[in-house]
């Protein structure tokens, strides 16, 4: 493991899903589990989300849109909160998961929007009930 990577995956772990996410992803390690959020820190974040080309904010909605299409809600909840946390607003939010209807169909999408709503609720955000 490279040393550099982990902490700089650690720091940005923290910077994009907050440090109770993060606490909690560290709290229950040992022998078995400890290994795997050792190799996302240290290759997804320190070393992945670090990559320039394309800004925190743009990865955050690129990870929500796979996460929906891959009906990972559990995940999705957390980069839901990251993506707020970089900066994408609830358009830009709502539009992703629109999106991954077409691409990976309704019942992804559907389960997306759904965590979504849940993660908008815990933090009290919601857009007008408008059609755009």
């Amino acid at each position: 493991m490279s040393q550099q990577d982990f902490d700089r995956g650690l720091a940005t772990r923290t910077q994009v899903m907050g440090q109770a996410f993060v606490d909690r992803a560290f709290s229950e390690l040992d022998g078995f589990s400890r290994p795997l959020q050792e190799y996302i820190t240290e290759h997804a974040w320190g070393a992945t989300w670090q990559r320039g080309g394309i800004d925190l904010k743009t990865r955050s909605l690129v990870t929500v849109g796979m996460l929906a299409a891959l009906g990972r809600s559990t995940e999705l909840k957390g980069h839901v909160r990251g993506a707020i946390n970089n900066g994408a607003s609830l358009v830009e939010l709502r539009e992703v998961l629109l999106h991954s209807a077409v691409y990976a169909g309704a019942p992804a999408a559907v389960e997306g929007f759904r965590a979504a709503r849940e993660v908008l609720n815990e933090l009290g955000l919601s857009l007008p009930d408008q059609a755009d």
